[in-house]
């Protein structure tokens, strides 16, 4: 009977103990900005300003996370995205920023646009442990998880890029004279550090000509890089300016061959205020399918992009690239989200990121891949070159990595 006793105390004292042990092995984990019904996320994007055509990114991302909400949120969350206006303008970045963590106390940044935007908030945000996620500019510093580990980039690096490009001009116009139009920041300078590095001499730069973000136009710019006998372009400038060259270069009859950065790739936004004659031509590399190129009318992909314009960011343009860019970036959180499960603490929500796996979404162009690691914060590397037809633009070559030490 005694045996019997110490056996059921036995048993009876197991049962509890997983009882006890089970509801601490489920707990949630949550950091400011989280909880059982919402996700809060913060971003800052000009919706004014001199690149304020980039605030299609935020509306189209705010139209996602709208659908995702109507689709019953991620593991039961709804996401609360709070986007605010920075003008382009570090100093507005950092107030909005320190509004967005100390104020509205986001779980994480994400999407923040803008080179010199990026750098003003990176040491802020790096030393309150706040992610710094998928921002929107392609410089190589995002890519530094040693020094800045709550950081990480999305796009294709800027050097990277540009040595795509170099790659391209040795191979096909190894005669040819370069002259660079470049915003007078990281941003720019990161794309002529790129270039340069992939020529390694191999070509001539005859001119340099920066321009400032504050600047009315760059129309003086233009007609000294005409001067200076370039027969090759490399246009590196946010939308409003790199509108304004090609349509100047048109006014002026400079006809070289045009090289635009990617960013400013945009039909709807880029190529119609230039003319789309003055346009026709031009190369830039890319990774993500471009809307207004046929070949992709009857894609699956393009047609539920379509389908998602229409019913959540109506008044959206569908000639642009930037809404499609938008839409991807929120896709790729979507998947961080979704991997965190139910532990939305900042650490994990850093640790999910660094562990993406060949993630293929339908508006990547056909062969790039996400991937990430805890000592790799570029999560694109590959692109393709194309060509403007003058009404829209045309896949040519292989699929690229202009990778920095790749």
């Amino acid at each position: 009977m005694r045996n019997y006793r110490q056996w059921f105390m036995a048993v009876a004292t197991v049962g509890i103990a997983v009882v006890v042990a089970s509801p601490v092995a489920a707990q949630k984990k949550y950091d400011p900005g989280a909880g059982d019904r919402e996700i809060k996320i913060g971003n800052t994007i000009p919706y004014s300003g001199p690149a304020s055509a980039y605030g299609e990114i935020g509306k189209a991302q705010a139209a996602y996370f709208k659908r995702i909400n109507d689709e019953g949120g991620i593991n039961g969350r709804k996401i609360n995205f709070i986007s605010y206006d920075d003008a382009y303008s570090p100093p507005k970045t950092v107030e909005q920023v320190r509004k967005l963590v100390e104020s509205d106390e986001v779980l994480f940044v994400f999407s923040t646009l803008g080179t010199p935007s990026n750098t003003a908030i990176q040491r802020y945000l790096n030393a309150k442990k706040v992610p710094q996620l998928f921002v929107a500019t392609g410089a190589t510093k995002w890519n530094d998880p040693t020094h800045y580990p709550w950081t990480m980039g999305w796009q294709p690096n800027y050097q990277s890029e540009a040595r795509i490009y170099a790659e391209y001009l040795v191979r096909n116009h190894p005669q040819g004279k370069i002259g660079i139009l470049y915003q007078n920041d990281d941003y720019g300078k990161d794309y002529v550090k790129g270039l340069k590095d992939g020529l390694n001499g191999k070509m001539r730069i005859v001119a340099e000509i920066p321009y400032e973000a504050s600047d009315p136009t760059v129309d003086s710019q233009i007609i000294s890089l005409k001067a200076s006998g370039a027969d090759i372009f490399f246009n590196v400038a946010t939308p409003k300016f790199a509108a304004q060259a090609i349509k100047k270069a048109a006014e002026v009859g400079w006809k070289p061959i045009h090289l635009l950065n990617n960013i400013s790739v945009s039909v709807g936004s880029v190529l119609k205020p230039a003319g789309l004659d003055s346009a026709k031509g031009i190369l830039t590399a890319a990774y993500q399918k471009d809307p207004t190129d046929p070949i992709w009318r009857d894609d699956p992909a393009y047609r539920a992009w379509v389908a998602f314009m229409d019913k959540y960011y109506p008044d959206g343009d569908k000639t642009s690239s930037l809404p499609v860019s938008g839409y991807l970036r929120a896709q790729t959180l979507v998947q961080v989200l979704k991997q965190c499960g139910d532990n939305l603490t900042r650490e994990n929500v850093m640790k999910q990121a660094a562990n993406l796996t060949n993630l293929e979404f339908g508006m990547l162009l056909p062969g790039i891949k996400i991937n990430t690691s805890p000592n790799d914060f570029a999560p694109i590397k590959q692109m393709q070159l194309q060509r403007f037809n003058g009404e829209s633009w045309e896949l040519f070559g292989p699929v690229m990595t202009g990778e920095v030490g790749g």
